[in-house]
């Protein structure tokens, strides 16, 4: 399992602080690659906000008593003292980010702009920014330079006004455009290996092509055919890393029948050939 995480002043005890408007206590990221299974279990929560966004593969959550299974592209608020449940599996292949905070304003920011008002979960899409933000907030936990923790809450405020952006009004047209995106998102999150046709997928929906595409990266920040080559290109990246099948085998795994074409988006994409990055990837046995 892959971790990255930091820490307000080294500490790993929650905490509630009312002295500042936002404070960030911890954030980090996980990812599961050879461990079977992840599970949380806090009956009596944290004391303090806990924001979770699934960056890949799914989790599952135990809300209200019942388990819900939350995909990719989903972000989930625990406030303090509610009880955390949640699983997740290594063959989902699931990607993490975590962020824990405290501070006398945080319900005023999340209500004013409209965050978590319908419930713990919202459809958030997947961005680039996303994952910019989380690790620059790991960064400075770990770093601690000065001034570290103001610019902390102001990550975590830019994290949250990109979340508004993209959370549908709840008009009925808004709605139907969420749940549709949701259905997409989860298409290609389980058929991504396969050759999808975006012009077919959209007329199966009963949509123009130009009017889906541009739904959907308003909904993931990404058109379809760049969400399918994220997902191609991080499953290829996870299968480098952990197994020993050969860059023509991956390439056919992930959806590629030429080798040669996979290893040149894979290198535009990750500045690295295949073989290249798996070499820096896997240290060399002593």
């Amino acid at each position: 399992m892959y971790i990255n995480s930091g820490y307000l002043h080294h500490s790993l005890l929650d905490f509630k602080d009312k002295s500042r408007p936002l404070v960030v206590g911890s954030c980090g990221t996980y990812r599961l690659i050879h461990q079977p299974k992840l599970p949380t279990y806090r009956p009596k929560g944290r004391i303090d906000y806990q924001l979770l966004y699934i960056a890949a593969g799914k989790g599952h959550f135990f809300l209200d008593g019942k388990e819900e299974i939350i995909e990719a592209g989903h972000m989930l608020l625990y406030k303090p003292r509610e009880m955390q449940r949640y699983v997740y599996y290594g063959t989902d292949q699931t990607e993490v980010y975590w962020v824990h905070f405290t501070g006398n304003n945080v319900k005023n920011i999340l209500k004013e702009l409209h965050l978590f008002e319908s419930g713990r979960t919202i459809q958030t899409g997947n961005s680039p920014d996303y994952h910019r933000l989380f690790r620059k907030m790991i960064q400075e936990l770990q770093l601690a330079r000065p001034h570290y923790e103001e610019y902390l809450s102001l990550l975590l405020q830019e994290l949250f006004l990109l979340i508004s952006r993209q959370c549908p009004e709840k008009s009925p047209q808004n709605r139907f455009l969420q749940k549709e995106m949701e259905t997409a998102t989860q298409f290609f999150n389980e058929h991504f290996t396969e050759n999808i046709c975006i012009e077919d997928y959209a007329a199966s929906r009963h949509m123009s092509t130009c009017w889906f595409i541009r739904s959907f990266k308003r909904y993931n920040s990404l058109t379809p055919m760049q969400y399918i080559l994220t997902l191609r290109i991080t499953n290829a990246k996870t299968l480098l890393r952990t197994t020993t099948y050969s860059v023509s085998e991956i390439s056919a795994i992930v959806g590629y029948d030429n080798p040669l074409y996979f290893s040149r988006l894979f290198k535009k994409q990750t500045g690295l050939a295949p073989s290249e990055f798996r070499n820096q990837a896997v240290p060399p046995d002593n």
